[in-house]
């Protein structure tokens, strides 16, 4: 696995072979940085279930000016260390929290994000907590987006806050990006 884009382009990406994550696969991640290229220019990025810190760093690769990396497996965070040996260490932060807890710390902490990246182990149905947190709480900027990626999971799809923009199919794979909705 390599980080297709950007500066890093080419850079190894260790960890994906970590027992219990699911990394994501490279046309499908080429396909998803293709729909949201114009947002991750100087975002501040969340990567929830970071796993070997894949998306995040592909984020940062293409632009992205801080990437908070979350990931509850001491396995996958000692990977994704690994993995941004080289990568200025003020454009990161790495939490090892279960996804509950690291949102509770970052909305007390004033955290607020433009990209959120959510790809769960798919036994772990939280999407709709996930989500209704996000809804409910100040951690996205207006126009940030939520991007899941999930197989079978069950959605909300009218949130208060968020809107469904976009949705595609890669297999048995599937991707939906909510945008929060903009004050008028």
């Amino acid at each position: 696995m390599r980080i297709i884009s950007g500066k890093y382009k080419g850079r190894k990406i260790a960890g994906y072979d970590i027992s219990g994550t699911r990394p994501t696969q490279e046309r499908v991640k080429e396909s998803l940085f293709a729909m949201i290229q114009n947002e991750i220019s100087e975002a501040t990025v969340l990567d929830l279930f970071a796993g070997s810190g894949n998306l995040g760093i592909e984020a940062l690769s293409n632009g992205a000016k801080f990437c908070y990396f979350v990931d509850s497996n001491a396995k996958c965070c000692e990977a994704i260390t690994k993995n941004l040996k080289d990568i200025p260490n003020d454009t990161y932060q790495i939490e090892k929290k279960d996804y509950e807890q690291a949102l509770s710390l970052l909305i007390q902490q004033n955290f607020t994000f433009d990209i959120i990246f959510l790809d769960p182990p798919y036994s772990l149905s939280c999407f709709p907590n996930i989500l209704t947190i996000l809804n409910d709480s100040p951690l996205l900027k207006e126009g940030a987006i939520v991007i899941c990626e999930y197989e079978k999971e069950q959605f909300q799809e009218e949130y208060s806050h968020l809107e469904l923009e976009k949705e595609k199919k890669y297999g048995y794979k599937k991707i939906k990006i909510y945008r929060k909705k903009e004050k008028k």
